[in-house]
């Protein structure tokens, strides 16, 4: 086997403190956050002179973790805001929920907002799209039954 697990996914964010608070609140917990910098991580990314404050969040099955980095230097670049689902690149980061209806209040008394709307295929899932801080796109999907 050549791999064992996907260990995490990583988002580069310019307000690391909002994101961090917008992944609590979907229910992720904060593992510790930490300021890398360095040859070996200028080494192990391809950057000169990198400062980054990093935040590790994990998900209530301990099975996944998603890495949230705020570059100092070199300054992160842009992408462009509020692009689409189809756009290359990561897309979003789908997440199972219990209730989608009180996670997405929750979401959006903190400024997410609804991409489309509250959907459900077949009799299977109850599914919606989430814009959250920096742009980042959320799933969330209820599985029914």
């Amino acid at each position: 086997m050549t791999v064992r697990r996907m260990d995490n996914v990583g988002i580069v964010v310019d307000d690391l403190k909002a994101a961090i608070a917008f992944f609590v609140e979907l229910g992720l917990e904060l593992e510790g956050e930490t300021t890398v910098e360095g040859l070996w991580v200028d080494r192990t990314i391809g950057l000169d002179g990198v400062r980054s404050d990093i935040a590790m969040l994990r998900t209530p099955d301990g099975h996944s973790r998603l890495e949230l980095s705020k570059f100092h230097t070199p300054p992160a670049t842009a992408s462009e805001p509020n692009a689409p689902v189809n756009r290359l690149g990561m897309g979003r980061i789908m997440f199972a929920v219990d209730d989608i209806d009180d996670v997405l209040a929750r979401l959006q008394a903190r400024g997410a907002g609804l991409m489309g709307e509250v959907t459900q295929y077949e009799d299977k899932y109850r599914l919606c799209y989430v814009r959250g801080p920096e742009g980042i796109i959320v799933a969330l999907a209820e599985q029914l039954s």
